[in-house]
C-alpha cells in the first residue's frame, strides 16, 4: 500500500513538472512570435510611388528590421481623412502626404514630432524640407509647372508655353484639362496665376480673374492629380502639372515637355510623418530615417524624379535635367506659405467651384 502511495505521488510530481515545462515553453514561443509579428502600417501614394515602395524600399526595410510593412494606398486628402477618423485610436504609423495637406494634419494635432536621436538623417536635410517644429519632413522636392504635348504643338506650329498666362490663349479652347482646386496642383495654379498678374497669396483676386479666362479653354477640371490619360488620349494639349509626373510619362516615350514658367514655379514637397500615438512609434521614426537615407533618396531621384532632400546625395548624368537638385535650384523655387493658404483654402475652394469649375 505504501509503495502504491509513493508511486502515485511520484507520478503526480512528474505531471506537475511536465506541465510547468510545457507552460513555460508555450509562453516563450508566444512571446517570440509576438516580436516577429510586428507590422508597420504606411498610408502613402499610389501609382509609381506604390510600385517603387513595394519593389525595393519596403523589402529592404523589412529585412533590415525584421518586421512586416502594410501599405494603404490613398491620396494626401484621403490619408488626412483617415487620420482624422482614427484620431482616438490610430491604426496608421507613417503617413506620406503632400506639404499642403500635411500642414493641415499638423494643425489638427494628428502628427508627432520627429525624434532627432532616431531620425539622425534629419541633420543632412535642406532647410526647405524641414518643419519648424520637426513635425514631419519633406523627402522629395518637385515643382508644379506647365506641361505640353510637344508633337501637337509642332504640328500646329505653336510656340512652347512660357508663362502661366499662356493657358488663357484662345487657340487652346476645348483643348485643356486643368487641375481642380481640390488638389495641390490646382492651388498652385491659382497662386501662380495671381503672382503672374501682380498678386500673391494675400492678394488672390488677380488669380481668380485670370483663372476665369483660362477656364474658357478647359474641357474639365481633374480632381485626381493625374492627367496622364488625358494627354495620352489627346484630350489635353497642355496643363499645370508636377515635374515628377511629367517625366514619368515622358520616360514611357510620350512626347511631353515640362516648362518652368518665367514667373516662377512653386515647390511641391512630398512629406513623411509619424502619426501621433501610432502603435509603433519607435519603428515609425526608424522608417522616416530610412526614407531620408542617401540610398533611398538616390533611388527615389532616379526612378520617381523626386529631387533629393539629403544634401549628401550625389547624382550625375541625364537625371539632372529631370529633377530639382542642389541648393542653387531649390533657392529659385517659390515656397508656398501653407499656414496662411490653409486658412483661406476652404473659402478659395468654394469660390473656385462656384465661379470657375462648375460655372465654366
Amino acid at each position: 500500500m505504501k509503495r502504491k502511495t509513493l508511486l502515485f505521488g511520484f507520478i503526480c510530481l512528474l505531471l506537475v513538472v511536465v506541465s510547468a515545462c510545457s507552460s513555460e515553453t508555450g509562453s516563450t514561443s508566444k512571446e517570440t512570435a509576438g516580436k516577429g509579428d510586428k507590422t508597420l502600417v504606411l498610408a502613402a501614394y499610389g501609382g509609381s510611388y506604390e510600385k517603387k515602395m513595394k519593389e525595393t524600399v519596403i523589402p529592404k526595410f523589412e529585412k533590415e528590421f525584421g518586421v512586416k510593412v502594410q501599405y494603404i494606398t490613398g491620396s494626401s486628402v484621403d490619408t488626412v481623412s483617415k487620420l482624422q477618423a482614427q484620431k482616438a485610436k490610430p491604426q496608421i504609423d507613417v503617413a506620406f502626404i503632400d506639404d499642403g495637406p500635411q500642414a493641415q494634419a499638423k494643425s489638427f494635432g494628428l502628427l508627432a514630432p520627429l525624434d532627432e536621436k532616431i531620425v539622425t538623417n534629419l541633420a543632412n536635410v535642406y532647410d526647405i524640407a524641414k518643419d519648424k517644429d520637426n513635425v514631419g519632413v519633406g523627402f522629395g522636392i518637385i515643382t508644379t509647372g506647365l506641361a505640353y504635348n510637344k508633337k501637337l504643338f509642332e504640328d500646329n506650329k505653336w510656340d512652347p508655353v512660357t508663362s502661366w498666362n499662356d493657358l488663357a490663349d484662345p487657340k487652346y479652347k476645348g483643348k485643356l484639362v486643368l487641375p481642380s482646386i481640390s488638389n495641390t496642383y490646382g492651388v498652385h495654379m491659382l497662386l501662380m496665376a495671381a503672382k503672374a498678374n501682380g498678386g500673391d497669396e494675400k492678394n488672390i483676386e488677380p488669380g481668380f480673374d485670370k483663372l476665369k479666362e483660362i477656364a474658357k479653354n478647359a474641357v474639365t477640371f481633374d480632381k485626381t492629380a493625374d492627367v496622364s490619360n488625358y494627354f495620352l488620349q489627346g484630350q489635353t494639349v497642355a496643363s499645370a502639372w508636377g515635374s515628377s509626373r511629367v517625366f514619368t510619362l515622358k520616360q514611357s516615350g510620350f512626347p511631353i515637355e515640362f516648362v518652368i514658367p518665367k514667373e516662377g514655379a512653386p515647390a511641391l514637397m512630398s512629406t513623411v510623418s509619424v502619426v501621433k500615438n501610432a502603435p509603433h512609434q519607435e519603428l515609425a521614426q526608424k522608417f522616416v530615417n530610412y526614407v531620408l537615407s542617401e540610398e533611398v533618396q538616390t533611388d527615389f531621384a532616379n526612378s520617381l524624379f523626386d529631387g533629393p532632400v539629403n544634401k549628401n546625395v550625389k547624382l550625375s548624368g541625364d537625371i539632372l535635367d529631370k529633377i530639382i537638385y542642389g541648393q542653387d535650384e531649390i533657392s529659385k523655387l517659390v515656397k508656398v506659405d501653407w499656414e496662411y493658404v490653409n486658412q483661406k483654402r476652404s473659402e478659395w475652394t468654394e469660390r473656385a467651384n462656384k465661379e470657375i469649375e462648375v460655372a465654366h
